[in-house]
């Protein structure tokens, strides 16, 4: 298989196998107008197998999404065909409207302008709480 290389625009490599496609749809990336390529179970020396998705135009990409989904991504900024800056990713410690709480007695169900934020409650587990009631987000 073979997949053009990009001249400007972002990689985002070393996503966990089968992750690919959930970080499309929570990044929205199928509302761009560019080429988008989701490249799944990539061989990998690394990982073993791994996900990639590139993106051919200059996007301001949602670190705390990548960061909740799969801290060891890596997003590679190309400009002019060439690796101009690397990112690396971390858990954060807050999600704005990236979740959306469960309790249907929490006040961000019934307050429609209201911000939905989780906090992350347990690093080691990847455990994140709604900051207004303390439900554990699903993921």
């Amino acid at each position: 298989m073979n997949v053009d290389s990009i001249k400007n625009g972002i990689v985002i490599d070393h996503i966990t196998a089968g992750k690919g496609m959930k970080i499309y749809n929570l990044l929205g990336l199928d509302e761009l107008e560019c080429c988008v390529a989701l490249i799944k179970n990539v061989p990998s020396r690394k990982m073993g197998k791994k996900d990639i998705i590139k993106v051919d135009t200059d996007f301001e990409v949602n670190t705390d999404i990548l960061g909740y989904v799969d801290p060891d991504i890596t997003v590679n900024v190309i400009k002019n065909g060439k690796i101009v800056e690397k990112k690396t990713i971390e858990l954060p410690e807050m999600l704005t409207n990236v979740l959306e709480c469960k309790n249907p007695r929490c006040i961000s169900a019934t307050e429609q302008e209201l911000p939905h934020i989780f906090k992350l409650a347990d690093r080691e587990k990847r455990i994140y709480r709604c900051f207004y009631c303390e439900t554990k987000a699903k993921t």
